[in-house]
């Protein structure tokens, strides 16, 4: 009798341990939060510079510092550009703006774009679409457009796993939307023209 009354919770152990099992051997996590998301994304736009172009300036007390305002909100529209060099200087030097916003160098003046949700930034942009981008270097994701131009290291980035591609995107839908029409590129032979 005493056997037949062991059975049931002898069972029970037995369900628990192999339900346990089962869990744990598929290796399979539960898929990431929003929130977890979005905090593991600006960990990774931190530490990956990306504030270091995509955020308009302002003086601190150690130098030029990530305005919080304009964050990531690429180069202001309108700003003009200080005359850059001539040209055999922008043909064999990169040459930053103040602001660290525009780049000049052989392929012309470039500008750092506009990461936040604005629609004149990244808003409306889909996972593939920042994909492309950022994985295949093209201009607003868009296949057939021209390449993202220098200095932005996207071939740096072509192996991030779709977990951090999928946090990058997340964090950079949440920002503050900040409206910045960045300007298109310069061509090298306008580069110099005061």
């Amino acid at each position: 009798m005493k056997k037949l009354a062991c059975i049931p919770a002898l069972m029970l152990v037995l369900g628990f341990i192999l339900f346990s099992c089962n869990n744990n051997s598929t290796g399979l996590a539960s898929a990431p939060s929003k929130d977890s998301l979005i905090k593991r994304g600006a960990y990774l736009v931190t530490t990956m510079g990306c504030n270091d172009c995509h955020s308009p300036k302002k003086m601190g007390p150690n130098g030029p510092e990530p305005d919080p305002d304009r964050l990531l909100s690429g180069h202001p529209a309108g700003l003009p550009l200080p005359p850059a060099a001539d040209t055999t200087t922008s043909k064999n030097w990169l040459l930053f703006n103040p602001g660290v916003t525009a780049f000049v160098g052989p392929w012309g003046t470039s500008f750092a774009a506009n990461l936040t949700s604005d629609p004149t930034g990244m808003g409306g942009w889909t996972i593939e679409r920042f994909s492309k981008a950022l994985r295949e270097g093209k201009y607003n994701g868009i296949e057939g457009t021209r390449a993202i131009l220098p200095p932005m290291p996207w071939p740096n980035y072509t192996h991030v796993s779709d977990q951090d591609l999928l946090a990058l995107f997340t964090y950079l839908q949440s920002t503050k939307p900040v409206k910045n029409l960045v300007p298109q590129p310069i061509p090298p032979g306008a580069v110099a023209k005061k």
